[in-house]
């Protein structure tokens, strides 16, 4: 499941590039949270589901909305205006590193360990590689790679918040069509306001093709999995995905937009990787136990 939900989340970098060339920034998250749901309740109702009638579970969809979908959403999404898909996804896989800091210090269960630190310092090392040096070269927009890192913050804090379904007892493809048709409700003024309303007249097929595969594969069924992952292994470890995202990303991003990125680039997601290796501890425990048996 988590190696098919990078899949996912890796082609959305790929479909908010081809959309973002003709859609403005918040248009594009509406529209993807909003299609998103009504996919999402039309699958919950062929499968005999309900929506819960508690305002207890509503207002937790919307705090899940905001901090899983309209700001990360709205900052990656302004930040791909200005950078290429695959940079964004690099810098998106510091999700993990923040995580292990906010689960650590929120949650009993998942609390900070050596190795855990040891991984937060490395990943935290990949990610400045990646921001500062292309930034100080003049080859990266400092201000959009920090709004793709607050997004990843915000990821970190839905991680841990998400947590409380689990002890409500909400069917995954619930709580995943709840929180975005929170989000939904959210943005609808919010773009309405800000964009002047929901224009998409003259967008071509490719960007509704694009919209479409944005909204049903990297967003419902994605937040299925998400919210499934979740409930089985933790905050911490479903958001190990993001490692994984890149690789997606960059291979639509070169095969598809014709986008490039520097070796700095791989320089840092190494580190990030090392680092993440490190929080989960498995690899190295291992490694540990066969010294220990020789």
């Amino acid at each position: 499941m988590l190696i098919l939900l990078s899949m996912l989340w890796g082609g959305s970098f790929f479909f908010v590039g081809v959309v973002v060339t003709e859609l403005a920034p918040l248009t594009i998250v509406t529209l993807r949270v909003a299609i998103a749901a009504m996919t999402l309740w039309a699958i919950a109702l062929m499968i005999g589901l309900r929506p819960p009638k508690t305002l207890r579970v509503w207002l937790a969809f919307l705090g899940m909305g905001l901090l899983n979908n309209v700001i990360p959403f709205a900052l990656i999404v302004w930040g791909q205006t200005q950078i290429a898909s695959g940079l964004a996804s690099m810098l998106n896989a510091a999700t993990p590193i923040f995580t292990v800091v906010v689960a650590g210090i929120l949650l009993a269960d998942e609390r900070i360990t050596p190795l855990k630190l040891a991984g937060v310092a490395v990943g935290f090392l990949g990610v400045a590689v990646m921001i500062g040096l292309p930034a100080l070269s003049g080859n990266g927009n400092l201000v959009a790679q920090l709004a793709i890192i607050a997004a990843a913050l915000s990821y970190a804090f839905a991680g841990v918040y998400g947590r409380r379904f689990k002890a409500m007892g909400i069917n995954p493809i619930i709580t995943a069509a709840g929180q975005v048709t929170a989000s939904t409700l959210i943005l609808i003024p919010i773009t309405l306001f800000v964009d002047g309303g929901l224009d998409v007249a003259g967008v071509s097929l490719n960007s509704w093709t694009a919209m479409i595969g944005l909204a049903v594969l990297s967003t419902a069924i994605a937040y299925v999995l998400y919210f499934k992952i979740l409930e089985l292994a933790g905050a911490t470890n479903v958001l190990l995905v993001t490692l994984l995202v890149p690789v997606s990303a960059i291979l639509l991003g070169s095969l598809f937009l014709n986008e490039s990125l520097e070796a700095i680039h791989f320089v840092g997601i190494l580190l990030i990787a090392l680092g993440l290796s490190a929080i989960d501890g498995r690899l190295w425990h291992r490694l540990k136990w066969v010294k220990a048996e020789r």
